[in-house]
């Protein structure tokens, strides 16, 4: 009988040893008489209340109904048709995202000329590639986009593309080659701009290939894209600039400025506005017939100045001469002698 009485007396007291350890937990959890609760700080109440709060929403994160993502996908769809008619009912240009069917493409290829890598130090490169870069995006937002070369492209020019904008390889409507343009254009075909040239270019042949010297070079070296337009036997020209502008600084221009001006001329066939919108107000350009006014202005003052000093240095010598007969008296009395005096019958 007392075996059979030991399974149950053996439980029940390992059932009261772990009702006396978590009883003996709990008081020691217990603050004792001396001891106080530590205060919660306020980035520990807002963890508590960031998880609190995500518990609760757990249920509305569930994946929506089929109904709410058709109301979704409808009102996508009602956005799409209000933009699309607002871009129809919008006629007005000043718009940069005109609708792509009033876009003709002209037929004139403009080249960027790389070739002059190894004349450049990093500075400048990192120059040429933002200005290569606007070259593209307004071509891209063009009413009449060019065809668009960039050859000789390599070195540094590559390098510093790789490195800070490895996007260049998906650009579309441009031909970046690593050839030299007169490769795979005729020579008949091409015209060299520069600003050396004698030739003043009227207006533009869209059957020709107009190239643009890819340099900066802080004007270091002077009639250098001449120079190559000569040796290598190809037509060159200057944009009409002192027809249309007065400046006050040097008529050569970023490789940029001359790329906008061309597509400005392309939309407006006026050189004048093409000038005046793209070139910056550094530049100090004014149009040729204010300048002549200016000028013929400035001439009137300038005569009107001698005039008043030629007036001035007449008084100046006026009382000169009012003075002399003092001056001779007191010449006289030096020496002794007395001064004639006219006799004047009585």
């Amino acid at each position: 009988m007392s075996s059979e009485m030991l399974p149950a007396v053996s439980g029940t007291s390992n059932d009261e040893k772990k009702q006396d350890l978590s009883e003996d937990q709990e008081e020691n959890q217990k603050p004792g008489l001396g001891e106080r609760f530590e205060p919660i700080s306020k980035r520990q109440m807002k963890k508590l209340m960031k998880q609190k709060q995500w518990e609760e929403q757990r249920e509305l994160r569930k994946r929506p109904s089929k109904t709410s993502r058709q109301k979704r996908k409808e009102k996508r769809k009602r956005k799409q048709l209000e933009r699309q008619c607002q871009l129809e009912s919008n006629t007005d240009g000043s718009d940069r995202k005109r609708i792509r069917r009033d876009v003709v493409h002209s037929t004139l290829r403009l080249i960027v000329d790389c070739s002059f890598d190894s004349l450049m130090v990093l500075k400048d490169i990192k120059k040429l590639h933002k200005q290569i870069q606007r070259c593209y995006a307004e071509n891209r937002r063009a009413l009449h986009p060019v065809q668009f070369y960039l050859t000789s492209h390599g070195g540094q020019l590559k390098k510093n593309m790789d490195e800070n904008d490895k996007g260049w390889v998906n650009w579309k409507d441009i031909h970046i080659k690593p050839e030299h343009y007169s490769e795979f254009i005729k020579k008949e075909d091409l015209i060299y701009l520069t600003s050396d040239s004698p030739n003043i270019l009227k207006e533009l042949d869209e059957s020709k290939a107009y190239i643009i010297g890819g340099l900066v070079d802080h004007n270091h070296h002077k009639g250098l894209t001449y120079k190559q337009a000569s040796d290598h036997g190809i037509d060159h020209a200057q944009l009409p600039l002192g027809d249309f502008v007065k400046m006050n600084s040097r008529k050569v221009l970023a490789v940029n400025h001359v790329f906008e001006i061309i597509l400005e001329y392309l939309e407006t066939r006026d050189w004048q506005e093409a000038f005046f919108t793209i070139l910056p107000q550094r530049k100090g350009a004014v149009p040729t017939d204010k300048a002549c006014e200016s000028s013929s202005h400035d001439k009137k003052l300038a005569q009107v100045e001698d005039g008043l000093n030629s007036d001035s240095s007449e008084e100046e010598n006026s009382t000169n001469l009012l003075d002399s007969p003092h001056e001779e008296e007191k010449q006289d009395k030096e020496n002794g002698t007395e001064p004639t005096v006219n006799s004047i019958p009585h």
